[in-house]
């Protein structure tokens, strides 16, 4: 994009240290630094298993760079939490997606693609297809 704006990615685990560990993977993975806005939202705001609505807000806003916000997730409950938050309105920044995708794989496949420069449909397409990856 000519414009300067970027795809924000958000990875909603149940674990906090799930979501910070895929984050460090697929920033590393893909090689980009600090040059894609990455953010975990993982756990509780009191530190144990769950998901939060305010860290997931917090981190959608945090990776806001105007082109919209991939949001991947890694459990059911997490899938709640986000569509709950949409469909609230006004707790999430505008052009904030849930993305249907395998949680490592895809937030990898974000991550490179977001870093392309990529639109919003196109980082959730990448993220959606390493649901065709095979492992044998």
């Amino acid at each position: 994009m000519s414009d300067g704006q970027s795809v924000g990615i958000v990875l909603v685990s149940h674990s906090a240290a799930v979501a910070v560990s895929v984050a460090e993977l697929a920033k590393g993975l893909a090689g980009v630094g600090d040059s894609v806005a990455v953010a975990p939202a993982g756990g509780t705001e009191d530190g144990g298993l769950g998901t939060s609505a305010e860290l997931i807000a917090a981190a959608a806003v945090s990776v806001d760079r105007g082109a919209g916000v991939a949001v991947l997730t890694d459990l059911g409950s997490a899938v709640l939490t986000v569509k709950a938050l949409l469909a609230e309105g006004d707790e999430l920044p505008a052009g904030t997606r849930l993305v249907d995708a395998p949680f490592v794989e895809g937030a990898v496949a974000a991550v490179v693609t977001a870093s392309t420069g990529a639109d919003l449909a196109a980082v959730a397409a990448a993220a959606a297809e390493a649901y065709t990856y095979r492992k044998e």
